[in-house]
C-alpha cells in the first residue's frame, strides 16, 4: 500500500539526480489508464526534447521565469546559452536539485503567490496550462501571469486538446453535452516506489478556450506551433490595439 507523500516527482526527481536511481513515475487517472513517466526524461537534453519545445526555446527573450522548472531541462539550457534565468518551482526536492545543477536563480514559491519581480519572458512547457486545474482557473492564471510581464514580454505556454480521446471512426467527436465539467479538466495521482500523491486537478485547454481566456485578460494569442497530437505552443503578450 502506497503511502500519502505531497512530492513524489520531487523525490524521483532527487534520487535520480543524487542516487543515480530511474525509476518511472506512474500517473493514475480516473478518466484513462495509469502512466508511466521514465524519471530520466525529466532531465533530457536539448537534442532530446520534442520539437515544440526546441521551438519555445529559440523564442525566448531578456529575462526569462521559468514555471514549474522540475528537475530544470529547460532553465539549464537557456542558462548555459547566457539569457538571465529565473526557475521557480514549489518542491524543494527539485529545488536542491536546481541548486546542485548551478542555476543561479532558484525560486521556492507558488508561481500564483509570486510578485517579486517582472520579466521579459514567462515560459511555461510540459503541458504549461496544467496548474490552472480548470477552465475557471485559466482566466485566474493569465490575469496574475499579466501582472508578472515586462512591457513587450511574451508568455509562451503549450497544451493540448484532448478531443482526440473521443473521436469517433467517422470523425465526430462524442462529448457529453452535459457533463458538469469540461473534458480537458482532469484528475491526476502522482506515484513513486513507496509513495502517492493527494488527488489534484490538471487542465489541459484547447486553444479556443484558451483564446477566450487570453481575451477576457487583454491580451492577445499568437499561434507558435501545432504538433501531430493535437499539442500546441502558444505565445501571448500585451494586446496593444
Amino acid at each position: 500500500m502506497a503511502q500519502i507523500f505531497d512530492d513524489p516527482i520531487g523525490r524521483a526527481v532527487y534520487d535520480f539526480h543524487f542516487n543515480s536511481v530511474n525509476q518511472p513515475i506512474i500517473v493514475h487517472s480516473d478518466d484513462f489508464d495509469d502512466d508511466s513517466i521514465e524519471t530520466s526524461y525529466l532531465f533530457r537534453s536539448y537534442k532530446q526534447m520534442p520539437a515544440l519545445e526546441k521551438k519555445a526555446l529559440s523564442l525566448c527573450s531578456g529575462t526569462i521565469l521559468d514555471v514549474g522548472a522540475g528537475a530544470g531541462p529547460h532553465s539549464v539550457y537557456l542558462q548555459e546559452k547566457g539569457f538571465d534565468v529565473s526557475s521557480i518551482e514549489t518542491s524543494e526536492l527539485c529545488c536542491e536539485v536546481l541548486e546542485n545543477r548551478n542555476l543561479r536563480k532558484v525560486i521556492r514559491q507558488d508561481i500564483f503567490k509570486f510578485s517579486d519581480q517582472t520579466f521579459d519572458t514567462i515560459l511555461m512547457l510540459m503541458n504549461g496550462t496544467g496548474i490552472a486545474g480548470s477552465l475557471s482557473g485559466l482566466e485566474v492564471l493569465l490575469h496574475h501571469l499579466k501582472t508578472l510581464l515586462n512591457p513587450g514580454g511574451q508568455i509562451l505556454i503549450d497544451s493540448s486538446d484532448l478531443i482526440y480521446l473521443f473521436k469517433q471512426e467517422d470523425g465526430s467527436s462524442l462529448i457529453d453535452i452535459s457533463a458538469d465539467k469540461y473534458y480537458g479538466e482532469l484528475t491526476f495521482q502522482t506515484e513513486y516506489k513507496t509513495w502517492i500523491s493527494q488527488p489534484f486537478s490538471w487542465l489541459y485547454a484547447d486553444i479556443n478556450n484558451l483564446e477566450l481566456a487570453i481575451e477576457k485578460n487583454g491580451l492577445k494569442l499568437n499561434r507558435i506551433f501545432q504538433g501531430q497530437h493535437y499539442d500546441y505552443l502558444a505565445q501571448i503578450s500585451f494586446n496593444y490595439e
